[in-house]
């Protein structure tokens, strides 16, 4: 009995230190952010602060960045921090783990939708009408099969951006009136006299989602992939998704 007793209490010690070294490191990553936050100004709106993997190092969330800091706050590294093992961009990858999204909650019926071969598997573009590299990535997406692509119109470049989203909506047939501008260069001729809130509506997901250019891609893991994307780059990361 008495072993048992003892057993428990050291359970029990342990998973306080582990509470009080948590409560620790929180209380380290809380005053860090306070101090960054009140020097870097509003402008930099900081999500979260953690550990980064190198020691003494801390990793400063600003949603569309990664910057790095000492413990203090006294000075920060900007750019990415690299596995020299792997080679592997430690930056790059725990910014699209940040990011990550629910697939399965995106509005698709504010998105046009294109079925390819079976359809099976699914990605989201962000794409705006005048974008140059939207429209070599719709051209990749010609060599595409077996896929379905929801593209949410995010037209951020130029006005006539969302004059041709607001034509290309309210079109009778979107997908083809959307692929006869990207593939074919034929400028949508309709009237936009159709309810075009939906394009506000994704205006303001891709802002809460830090879509910062176009086009953006994202998977049905929630992972994102920025820019036009070759057409073997693209099937990998299908190939990959969980």
């Amino acid at each position: 009995m008495k072993k048992t007793i003892r057993i428990a209490s050291l359970a029990l010690a342990v998973a306080a230190a582990a509470l009080g070294c948590t409560a620790q490191a929180d209380q380290v990553t809380d005053k860090l952010k306070a101090t960054l936050q009140a020097r870097l100004g509003s402008d930099a709106p900081i999500k979260s602060v953690t550990k980064a993997p190198v020691a003494g190092l801390y990793e400063v969330n600003l949603g569309t960045q990664i910057i790095y800091s000492d413990a203090s706050g006294d000075y920060v590294l900007l750019g990415d921090l690299v596995d020299t093992k792997t080679h592997k961009n430690m930056t790059e990858a725990r910014l699209a783990d940040l990011n990550r999204i629910d697939f399965a909650s995106l509005p698709f019926a504010n998105a046009i939708k294109v079925v390819k071969g079976n359809g099976a598997r699914k990605i989201a573009v962000f794409s705006d009408p005048n974008c140059p590299y939207c429209k070599r990535l719709e051209t990749t997406l010609q060599s595409v099969d077996n896929v379905t692509v929801y593209t949410f119109l995010y037209p951020v470049l130029t006005p006539d951006s969302t004059v041709k989203s607001k034509a290309i909506w309210c079109a009778a047939d979107r997908a083809k009136s959307w692929e006869s501008w990207m593939i074919d260069h034929h400028a949508p001729t309709n009237a936009a006299n159709c309810d075009t809130t939906a394009l506000d509506k994704n205006l303001e997901l891709g802002r809460g989602m830090n879509v910062t250019g176009t086009p953006t891609i994202f998977f049905a893991d929630g992972r994102r992939l920025p820019g036009a994307v070759s057409a073997d780059q693209l099937n990998q990361a299908l190939a990959s998704t969980k």
